[in-house]
């Protein structure tokens, strides 16, 4: 079963996976599909997001180090034993296939977020 230290890791990998995908990769689509003003119109009214790439370097590095503590702990439990229990066996191989989705999803959306933060800047300039 799922601990709550688990959790909460999960929980903060997602967060910060989800920050760098609105901080350099949102607003880079949105330049690059001509909605400038619309950019402009969010940033106006959500100003935590000039915050968010002002320090994105800081963010990168934090989400980066949450990615490697969760691949850690997901390679020193793979083998982790189930409960017996046959409601609780569906549970926890339920709890894996969704646990393994999200880490994936967050590697993904990290990578997306960097590509746009820092090499795109360079290649697609």
């Amino acid at each position: 079963m799922q601990t709550v230290k688990d959790s909460f890791f999960n929980t903060v990998i997602l967060f910060s996976s989800l920050t760098t995908l609105v901080c350099c990769a949102l607003p880079a689509l949105f330049v690059a599909l001509g909605a400038g003003a619309t950019l402009a119109s969010l940033a106006t009214n959500i100003p935590q997001l000039i915050w968010l790439s002002e320090h994105k370097a800081a963010l990168f590095v934090f989400a980066g180090v949450m990615l490697g503590i969760t691949g850690v702990m997901r390679y020193r439990n793979r083998n982790a034993a189930c409960p017996i229990d046959p409601r609780r066996l569906q549970a926890c191989k339920r709890q894996r296939v969704i646990n393994t989705a999200a880490y994936y999803a967050s590697l993904g959306l990290y990578m997306t977020g960097f590509f746009f933060a820092f090499i795109a800047v360079h290649v697609l300039v």
